[in-house]
């Protein structure tokens, strides 16, 4: 496991290095380049086409104030409605377009599927093989847990905890979960070369607070997860499920105590240091690092970036304080549960009850085409990404979103020049930074090569190692060369955007430029209030809390003056507040510290859209179309694309560990905070919405 520290629109990632995609695009601009400039178009062309207004009428309801909350006024009558199906924890725009995309990869799947006589080795037959591979349960069943009995074997086998902690390198590089997560990435500080890094990992439960908050909902998480744990000894045929649950609640319970929670590790400054390799014996003696590193094949590197040192030595005392029974029952326990749904029916279906219906309220287990289908697409993805991108995104869509991006950046620009908090010099930094900022849309133009990976149709643990040690070796590889600026890390049928700090690059996977985010049948204004704000969110994160600690190169340092800082952070401070303020149930509150960044990005993301949208009218009024303003149109269009209805088991766990408000919070926050929203809808004092003047928020 591997992580890679990004901002995205809708979820953090905790994703592999090499297990997504890549894009050349433009060169970087000089510092000294100019912002470019918005096209010129007459804004009456879309009268004249035709376009529609691209807002869904029949999601309003009319019996809120839009002055009140312009949420639910635009999505009210969907979510009186709308029903979660019981094999999904939620529904709503991003949801709902990810199982259009999986309906989509599902089609390609079938088509080469029914392909006879495929070559073997060729992409075609390792899609098809994946796929009959994890649909046959029938094999699964049979084979019970000797797929990987041999590794539970070489866990029992174990002779000291120098062999233990070594293992930690061989299970990641294998695909299985251990207290330590090792990764490639840039390194922040230079980053023009790959680094290798070691982030905190090893719990089964969400996050840290769950093993320790005494509220009753927890106390009872952690009595199933017990439960769970002896009920899945049990159907793998393993022996003392009862004591081997106490012990990995008991050992998990102690790693988790030595995490650091939610909040720190979003800060970039405090995961940043660099250890020279012969020093880590220092920092955690009782962690076999020779073997650990040449297991994962990072022991030729001098220096390693240690993303929590307290986990680390606090890891060590765990290990010092556990025997070595106690560690290889967790070890035992990580490949079980690592492996549990590619394993038989019975287990699969457990592993489901605890993580799906107990931890986020799914009542009903995803058919198994559709799991299917997301286990081609997160292991094949590219492959599968190819063809995604032949049949659902046309050339039109890549053009105006370059347009889009650039009409953005330019609007960006325009908004730090008239920034009275700024001085002169920061904002040539900042400006310098923009125009570095490095746009991929839709889908790499240099594919990933999965020739050396080897995929059976009766071997599906197999093909997942597999699959498993190419991405690792691949990843390890990057040490030493030159950083791939066309590397991408999402597939293009992934709806979902990012910002990654260390390159500047916003990226935009083809899979989100659909309705309601982005419809080519529309007016513009819907687009520009869509995804013209995910355009501006992304950008924003480049000048969010944390992304704003990167200059236009993606190197950590600190381009600010010590006045200008000390504004940004008060800015951010009553963001903060504002968020804290908002509360989800009775009990819960939005974590306005935790949400911070997002919360930055989606301000400046309808913000600068908002901007963006009016330059790009040159001066002229907006068509009225379906009897709406473009103003209407741009705030009713950011709106509904954070419409979402959530079982309240998945709402609290995202709430407790995810960087993201929920989607109603998302959009009256940033609204609440525009001067535009007041003009376009008479909102005053007494309104639900109304913050007065000296609260609301402009950053950028």
């Amino acid at each position: 496991m591997k992580k890679l520290v990004i901002s995205g629109l809708c979820a953090s990632l905790i994703a592999s290095l090499s297990a997504c995609n890549s894009e050349k695009a433009p060169e970087p601009q000089a510092a000294e380049t100019p912002v470019p400039q918005v096209a010129k178009k007459p804004a009456a062309a879309a009268v004249e086409q035709a376009l529609t207004s691209g807002i869904d009428f029949e999601n309003i309801d009319k019996s809120v104030r839009p002055q009140d909350d312009f949420y639910l006024y635009v999505n009210g009558g969907w979510l009186k409605t709308a029903e979660i199906p019981g094999d999904r924890t939620n529904i709503g725009a991003f949801y709902d377009l990810r199982e259009k995309a999986r309906e989509d990869v599902k089609a390609i799947i079938e088509d080469v599927s029914a392909t006879e006589n495929l070559e073997m080795g060729s992409d075609e037959q390792k899609v098809a093989d994946l796929y009959r591979a994890f649909m046959d349960v029938e094999t699964l069943n049979k084979l019970g847990i000797k797929p990987i009995q041999p590794t539970l074997d070489k866990i029992a086998g174990l002779k000291d905890k120098a062999a233990i902690t070594a293992f930690f390198g061989e299970s990641q590089v294998n695909g299985g979960g251990t207290p330590l997560a090792f990764y490639i990435n840039p390194d922040a500080k230079d980053s023009t070369r790959y680094a290798t890094h070691i982030w905190q990992y090893g719990l089964s439960l969400p996050e840290k607070d769950y093993y320790f908050n005494e509220e009753e909902r927890f106390v009872n998480i952690r009595a199933k997860f017990v439960e769970h744990i002896e009920k899945m000894y049990d159907l793998a045929g393993l022996p003392n499920g009862k004591q081997a649950a106490k012990t990995i609640l008991a050992l998990e319970t102690a790693i988790a105590e030595k995490h650091w929670d939610v909040v720190e590790v979003r800060d970039s400054t405090k995961t940043y240091n660099k250890y020279q390799v012969k020093d880590l014996a220092k920092l955690a003696p009782n962690i076999n690092w020779d073997g650990y590193l040449k297991a994962l094949g990072g022991d030729k590197q001098a220096d390693i970036i240690i993303n929590q040192p307290s986990f680390v030595s606090g890891l060590s005392e765990v290990i010092g304080a556990h025997s070595l029974e106690d560690w290889k029952t967790y070890l035992t326990w990580n490949e079980l549960t690592h492996s549990a749904s590619n394993l038989t029916e019975a287990l699969d279906t457990e592993n489901f009850e605890f993580f799906s219906k107990t931890l986020n309220g799914q009542a009903e287990q995803e058919p198994r085409w559709k799991r299917g289908v997301s286990s081609v697409s997160n292991t094949l993805g590219e492959v599968v990404g190819k063809v995604y991108v032949k049949r659902h995104f046309v050339p039109e869509a890549k053009k105006r979103m370059t347009e889009l991006v650039e009409n953005l950046r330019s609007a960006y620009g325009a908004s730090i020049d008239s920034l009275d908090w700024m001085s002169d010099a920061t904002k040539v930094a900042a400006k310098d930074k923009l125009a570095k900022f490095n746009p991929k849309i839709g889908y790499p133009d240099k594919w990933k090569d999965y020739s050396k990976l080897t995929i059976a149709a009766d071997d599906l643990i197999g093909n997942k190692v597999r699959a498993a040690q190419l991405s690792h070796a691949q990843s390890v590889a990057k040490l030493g060369q030159p950083i791939d600026k066309g590397e991408w890390f999402m597939t293009p049928q992934t709806v979902n955007a990012y910002y990654n700090p260390t390159m500047n690059e916003i990226v935009f996977p083809a899979a989100i430029l659909q309705p309601p985010f982005f419809n080519l049948a529309a007016e513009d204004a819907v687009n520009y209030g869509g995804i013209g704000a995910v355009i501006g969110h992304e950008m924003g994160h480049g000048f969010d809390d944390q992304g704003a600690k990167f200059d236009g190169e993606g190197n950590m340092r600190d381009w600010w003056t010590e006045e200008d800082l000390k504004a940004f952070t008060e800015k951010g401070a009553a963001l903060i507040a504002q968020y804290d303020g908002y509360q989800v149930y009775d009990d819960l509150n939005v974590n306005g510290e935790l949400t911070l960044g997002e919360n930055i990005g989606d301000l400046s993301g309808a913000t600068i859209a908002y901007k963006a949208y009016k330059m790009s009218l040159n001066g002229k009024e907006a068509p009225v179309i379906d009897g709406l303003t473009g103003d209407e149109r741009f705030f009713m269009g950011f709106s509904q694309i954070w419409r979402v209805k959530m079982k309240e088991e998945a709402m609290r766990n995202r709430v407790a560990t995810d960087p993201h408000a929920p989607g109603h919070f998302r959009a009256i926050g940033a609204l609440s905070n525009m001067p535009e929203f007041y003009e376009t809808y008479g909102v005053k004092e007494g309104d639900k919405m109304y913050l007065p003047p000296e609260k609301r928020v402009k950053i950028w």
